[in-house]
C-alpha cells in the first residue's frame, strides 16, 4: 500500500507539472529543458532591428531570421552590430556558459525585447527555432499573412540537446529527388532541431553522386524504367523500356547542398552501401561481381530480385561486391576518395546491411579468399571486407560507419555501428567498446504504415506515433558515452515523391526529435500529442503535407460463437469519439457512437468509422472490408 500511494504522488506530481506547461499554451517540440512563462506578450514590431555580433559564423543565423520576420510578418528587418534599442537580441557569450554546451541557448522574452545567447552560433540558431515555434503558426506561411496578431508570450527558457546526433535518413537511392526537394526536407527538419541528415545514395535502384573517376556509375548506373504500383511486384521491364527514370546529384549539387545544410547547422553523412545493395555499381562495372553473366544485368526498376522468405535473404540476382576481388578494393578507393572530398562531415557510411551470401557460396574465387584467409563463414568473409573497407575510409581522414550486420563475423577495430535491427546490435556494439547510433525498426523506421493498412501504402509493418514517442537511445546495460544518439529512417521504396516523403515523416519525425533532444524524464504522450496538433496548424501554414494517422483507430477482431465478427476499435489518441456504420453509407455523429466491442451483423459486408473531437470530425473515414478483418483472424 505504502509503494501503490508513493506511486500515485509520483505520478500526481509528473501530471501537475506537464499540466502547468500545458496552460501555458505553449507547444513547444522538442520540449526544451527549462521553461518558466511569465505575464505579458511581445508585439512584434514592423519596423525590426536585430543586434548581432559581425562575426561571419552569424550570417547564417540573422540571414534566417530575417527571411522568416519579413516573409508572413511583412515586418522590415534591420540587422545591427550595435543597438541599444534594438526588438531582438542575438548574443554570443563572453563567458562560456557550460551548462548549455555547444548548441544550447536561453531565450528570454520581456514585453519590450527578445534576447536569445549561446555559446555558438548553433545555439543561436535552436533560440531563433524555439522563437518562432512561439509566434503564431502563421510565421510558417511562404506569403504574407494578414490579419494576424504578431505577439510572442513572455517567457523564460534554458535548452539544450541531449544527444549530439539527431538525425533523419533520407533514401534518395530507390527514388530521385532533388537537390531543391532534398533542401525542402532540410527545411522542415531543421525546426525540430534535426542536425544530421544520412543521406542513402546508392542502392540496386540508382547511384545518386557523380564519381568523376567512374563516369558510368552515373551515366548507366543512376537510371532505370519509371513504374507506378506496388514497389516490389512490377513485371520485369522489356528491354525496349526507356531507361530514363532516376537521376543523380553532380559534385557541384552535392558542395551546395553541403553548405546549404551548413547554413542551418546540418551535417550531411553520405552512405554508399556496399557489399550489398550495390546493383547499380554491378551493372556499370560488372567486373566486380562474383558471378559470370552479371554484364547482362540491369539497374532495378521495382521487380523482384531478393527472396526475402527464409532466415537469411537470398537474392536472384547477384546484387554483391566481390570480396575476393581485388579491383573491388581499387574501385572502392576511387569512391571513397571522392566522396571524402566532397563531405566534410567526419565519418562516412558504408552501407554492410542484408548482403546476400548465396552467390559467394558458389564462387571460386570466394572458396579461394576463404582458404587463404582461413574464413570459415560467409559471415567472416563480409567481416574481412568490411576490415579493409575501413582502412580505406579511415586513410581518407574519415570514420567508418555501417549497418549492425557488420558486428557479424568480428568487427573492425575502429568501427561506429548504426543499430536498425532493435536495439541488440548497439548493445553489442557499446559492448565491445563501439560508437553507437541508434535507429531500431523498433521505433523509427518512417516507411512502415502509420495507421491500419486499409489506409495506408501496403509494407510490411506497423509504426504508430505513439511507439515512435516511445523510443529510449540508451540502453540500460550500456556506457551511455557510447550512444551517440539517434534518428529516423526513411526508405522510399514505396515513396515516389516529396509530398509523401513528408507525410510519412511527420510528425513521426517530431517524436524521434523530442527523443534526443529532450531529457528523458520530461516526455508525456499525452501533453506531446497535444503540441503535435499544434504543430499541424504550423503544417497547413507551411503547405507540409503530414499524416493525420494517430486520429484512426486499430481494429481487432475475434469471432463470436456464431461465426459473426466481434470488433474491438481502439484510439492512441485520448478525447475522442468514434461513429460508425454497417449499412455501406458514411457516418457522422448522428451514428452510433463506439463504446463497447462491436458485433457485425451476419451479412454486413464493410464497417466504417470515423472519429470526431467534440462536434468536429478530425479523423479520416475510415473503410474496412469485414472480409480483411476475416482474414487476420488466425
Amino acid at each position: 500500500m505504502k509503494k501503490l500511494s508513493l506511486l500515485l504522488c509520483c505520478c500526481l506530481a509528473h501530471a501537475l507539472s506537464f499540466g502547468q506547461v500545458a496552460q501555458s499554451g505553449l507547444s513547444i517540440i522538442p520540449e526544451p529543458v527549462k521553461t518558466t512563462r511569465t505575464a505579458g506578450q511581445f508585439l512584434l514590431p514592423k519596423s525590426v532591428i536585430v543586434e548581432a555580433g559581425s562575426q561571419s559564423e552569424l550570417a547564417p543565423v540573422t540571414s534566417y531570421l530575417k527571411k522568416k520576420l519579413t516573409t508572413a510578418p511583412g515586418s522590415s528587418v534591420t540587422i545591427k552590430s550595435a543597438a541599444p534599442t534594438a526588438s531582438i537580441r542575438l548574443v554570443l557569450n563572453k563567458t562560456v556558459d557550460a551548462a548549455i554546451g555547444t548548441e544550447g541557448y536561453t531565450l528570454s522574452v520581456k514585453a519590450k525585447k527578445i534576447v536569445i545567447r549561446a555559446n555558438e552560433a548553433a545555439g543561436l540558431f535552436y533560440g531563433v527555432q524555439t522563437l518562432m515555434q512561439l509566434l503564431p503558426a502563421d510565421i510558417e506561411s511562404k506569403q504574407l499573412a494578414k490579419n494576424v496578431k504578431w505577439t510572442v508570450p513572455c517567457v523564460e527558457i534554458t535548452d539544450y540537446p541531449r544527444f549530439a546526433w539527431r538525425g533523419l535518413m533520407f533514401d534518395v537511392a530507390r527514388h530521385f529527388f532533388t537537390k531543391a526537394e532534398v533542401k525542402q526536407y532540410i527545411d522542415a527538419m531543421v525546426k525540430y532541431k534535426l542536425n544530421l541528415l544520412h543521406l542513402h545514395l546508392t542502392d540496386d535502384e540508382g547511384w545518386r553522386v557523380e564519381i568523376k573517376s567512374l563516369p558510368k556509375l552515373t551515366t548507366v548506373g543512376a537510371y532505370n524504367v519509371k513504374k507506378v504500383g506496388q514497389f516490389g511486384t512490377f513485371t520485369p521491364p522489356a528491354a525496349n523500356e526507356p531507361r530514363t527514370y532516376g537521376g543523380f546529384y553532380t559534385q557541384e549539387d552535392i558542395r551546395e547542398l553541403v553548405q546549404y545544410a551548413k547554413d542551418r547547422f546540418v551535417n550531411i553523412l553520405p552512405e554508399i552501401d556496399v557489399p550489398g545493395h550495390s546493383l547499380a555499381a554491378v551493372v556499370a562495372y560488372p567486373e566486380l561481381s562474383c558471378t559470370p553473366g552479371a554484364d547482362k544485368y540491369v539497374v532495378n526498376s521495382g521487380e523482384p530480385f531478393m527472396d526475402w522468405s527464409g532466415p537469411h535473404n537470398r537474392a536472384i540476382v547477384d546484387n554483391t561486391l566481390c570480396p575476393a576481388n581485388e579491383n573491388v578494393y581499387t574501385f572502392l578507393d576511387k569512391v571513397v576518395t571522392e566522396v571524402a572530398q566532397l563531405f566534410p562531415f567526419a565519418y562516412i557510411h558504408m552501407g554492410g546491411d542484408e548482403c546476400a551470401k548465396n552467390f559467394w557460396e558458389q564462387s571460386d574465387a570466394i572458396k579461394a579468399l576463404m582458404a587463404k584467409e582461413g574464413l570459415k563463414t560467409q559471415q567472416e568473409v563480409q567481416s574481412y571486407f568490411e576490415k579493409r573497407l575501413e582502412k580505406i575510409v579511415e586513410s581518407k581522414g574519415k570514420k567508418f560507419m555501417g549497418w549492425d550486420e557488420i558486428i557479424e563475423g568480428g568487427l573492425g577495430p575502429n568501427a561506429a555501428v548504426m543499430s536498425w535491427r532493435g536495439i541488440k546490435g548497439g548493445i553489442e556494439a557499446a559492448k565491445q567498446g563501439h560508437e553507437v547510433v541508434m535507429s531500431p525498426t523498433t521505433f523509427a523506421y518512417l516507411d512502415y504504415m502509420q495507421s491500419d493498412r486499409v489506409n495506408e501504402t501496403k509494407i510490411y509493418a506497423t509504426l504508430r506515433l505513439s511507439k515512435s514517442y516511445e523510443f529510449e537511445p540508451v540502453p540500460d546495460s550500456v556506457d551511455a558515452r557510447l550512444i551517440k544518439g539517434g534518428q529516423a529512417n526513411l526508405w522510399t521504396e514505396q515513396v515516389y515523391n516529396i509530398r509523401q516523403a513528408e507525410y510519412m515523416t511527420w510528425p513521426r519525425g517530431m517524436a524521434i526529435a523530442e527523443s534526443v533532444w529532450s531529457p528523458k524524464e520530461k516526455k508525456s504522450w499525452p501533453y506531446f500529442f497535444g503540441k503535435v496538433e499544434k504543430q499541424f496548424d504550423r503544417f497547413n501554414a507551411a503547405e507540409t503535407k503530414y499524416a493525420p494517422s494517430a486520429y484512426d483507430p486499430s481494429f481487432n477482431a475475434t469471432r463470436n460463437a456464431d461465426g459473426t465478427l466481434k470488433i474491438t476499435l481502439t484510439n492512441e489518441v485520448d478525447g475522442l469519439d468514434t461513429y460508425y456504420s454497417f449499412d455501406n453509407s458514411f457516418p457522422d455523429n448522428f451514428y452510433p457512437k463506439y463504446t463497447q466491442p462491436i458485433d457485425a451483423p451476419k451479412d454486413a459486408t464493410t464497417l466504417r468509422v470515423i472519429t470526431y473531437k467534440g462536434k468536429k470530425p478530425i479523423g479520416r473515414m475510415v473503410t474496412m472490408p469485414l472480409s480483411e478483418l476475416n482474414s487476420r483472424i488466425k
